[in-house]
């Protein structure tokens, strides 16, 4: 009998060690990605009646509005409407007021969670799709999605909310990155630049060591001419949150890697930028500190060489998850070695040393991962080639839309692409900075398309079909949400009619959109 006893726990202990079987969740929209523009896409399509869930690899909602970006780039307030505002205004009442565009990474967080809660929308955190055939489709339909663990989540609709495209790429749909050149689209500032006047170099020092080798963080300059296509990207970082506060600051982190002889090439810019100005160097020289809420900052890339790691970011679209998770982590590396230079190095300017120690990262945002930024600031990765691709003329010309979901009116705004010699190797410059005035312009639901033949239920509101140029000016976080909001009705019109996305009318969407406070004209 205990022989028979001991064999039954032994069977009831194997029993309990078996993983269980993989998990099969249907919903009538699934989203992947907990951005801002899909956070909203998922609450837009949860007020229509539909039952959603939220697949995201993260373990925080809202993207880079909860990640630093917290002084947002609005352009012109008076095109943003819908839910898009909504949440300005859900932030405000954090804050005691109507509205507020300049908030602390916390209280974003804190209104995306309670807007879920309040929606209805399942949210599967910390579930990644899987890296090869995480998709199944059926035709052109998208019929589930499959994370690492094995579970699986079937939808009628799939919205490709993330940063990176990976839901959209492994559906099939055609997508590029980079640069294309200017005969693509007849875009003149298309393509590799031939000399942009922001965020440059504003004093001349040599590339090159005593042993005529490049400097750190320059790289060759090639031959590529003027206008020419290419699959560079535009630079990433991390939108820092910092203080000066004694009792909420925490010092300057040293990286693991650090090595000062990095920043050689700053080092030697500093005193030479500060002869130029002739006047003691201050933070806002070497990175863009907004005030916040509460003595806090959104602290962003200023000037020749600052936050952004340029040529950090060329690899990372069409990436690994590995190769990605190296680039995170090359960033921070870089980032932190840069502020533990100017804190530390002897070769800094007093004056500029001295005001970098008064500040530090703020020890009450993102507790959880030393007060660092849980998300990297992706300006762009890929971008989606789909029914109609935005360019330069639908942000200068063109600029109405007969299928118009929404705004846009934030410039053209790329950051830099390349730093390399000059023409003739004396100094050093920065390439592909591009910041161009656009005249606020509509934004057609067109954009989110994939190619009809290619997808028939699948919506993409942050990797949109645009070229780098019209990218730049549409990839401000509201843009993301009234994308997003656009998607969910979208979705819901789809499903009620059954039809594929590409098929709906979008007289009815526009209609649904303006009584929800869309904004198609600027008044």
């Amino acid at each position: 009998m205990i022989g028979v006893l001991m064999l039954s726990a032994c069977v009831a202990a194997t029993s309990l060690a078996r993983p269980a079987p993989p998990a099969r969740r249907s919903y009538d929209v699934v989203v992947y990605g907990a951005t801002a523009g899909g956070i909203v896409a998922a609450i837009s399509a949860a007020r229509e009646g539909l039952q959603v869930a939220i697949v995201t690899p993260d373990a925080h909602l809202g993207g880079m509005v909860s990640g630093g970006l917290g002084w947002t780039d609005y352009g012109k307030k008076e095109v943003i409407g819908g839910y898009a505002l909504e949440f300005f205004e859900r932030v405000g009442r954090k804050y005691g007021r109507d509205v507020e565009w300049h908030f602390e990474p916390h209280v974003a967080e804190a209104v995306f969670e309670d807007w879920i809660k309040a929606s209805g929308v399942r949210v599967f955190r910390q579930q990644r799709l899987r890296e090869h055939r995480g998709v199944r489709r059926s035709g052109t339909v998208v019929a589930e999605l499959i994370v690492d663990n094995g579970d699986s989540f079937a939808g009628r609709i799939f919205i490709d909310a993330s940063y990176e495209g990976d839901l959209m790429a492994q559906s099939g749909v055609t997508y590029t990155w980079g640069r294309e050149g200017t005969q693509a689209y007849g875009e003149s500032l298309a393509g590799v630049r031939e000399r942009t006047p922001l965020h440059q170099f504003r004093a001349a020092v040599s590339p090159f060591d005593a042993a005529g080798r490049l400097l750190p963080e320059i790289m060759p300059r090639s031959n590529d001419a003027v206008g020419a296509a290419d699959k560079r990207v535009q630079a990433y970082n991390f939108r820092l949150c910092m203080t000066k506060n004694p009792g909420n600051r925490v010092p300057w982190p040293k990286p693991s890697t650090y090595d000062p002889a990095r920043y050689e090439l700053l080092a030697r810019y500093l005193p030479a930028l500060e002869a130029t100005l002739e006047r003691p160097l201050g933070i806002n020289d070497v990175m863009k500190a907004d005030v916040l809420q509460n003595g806090k900052t959104d602290t962003n890339n200023n000037g020749a060489f600052s936050t952004d790691d340029i040529g950090g970011s060329y690899d990372y679209p069409d990436g690994s998850y590995a190769a990605r998770a190296r680039i995170r982590q090359a960033h921070v590396d870089y980032i932190q070695g840069f502020l533990y230079f100017l804190a530390t190095d002897a070769r800094v300017p007093a004056a500029l040393a001295a005001e970098m120690n008064a500040w530090g990262l703020c020890a009450d945002e993102f507790a959880d991962a030393d007060h660092w930024p849980y998300q990297l600031y992706v300006r762009e990765a890929r971008r989606m080639v789909g029914e109609y691709v935005m360019s330069q003329k639908d942000i200068q010309t063109e600029l109405t839309k007969a299928d118009a979901i929404g705004m846009g009116s934030y410039n053209s705004d790329s950051h830099n692409v390349q730093r390399r010699p000059t023409p003739d190797g004396r100094a050093v410059e920065n390439e592909g900075d591009m910041q161009v005035p656009v005249t606020p312009y509509q934004i057609p639901y067109r954009v989110m398309l994939p190619q009809r033949a290619e997808a028939t239920n699948l919506l993409v509101p942050v990797c949109f079909s645009a070229t780098h140029v019209a990218y730049s000016t549409l990839r401000m976080e509201p843009q993301y949400m009234i994308i997003g909001q656009a998607a969910g009705v979208a979705a819901k019109l789809a499903v009620a009619r059954r039809v594929a996305v590409q098929r709906i009318d979008t007289e009815a969407l526009r209609a649904r959109l303006r009584a929800q406070r869309a904004v198609f004209e600027r008044n």
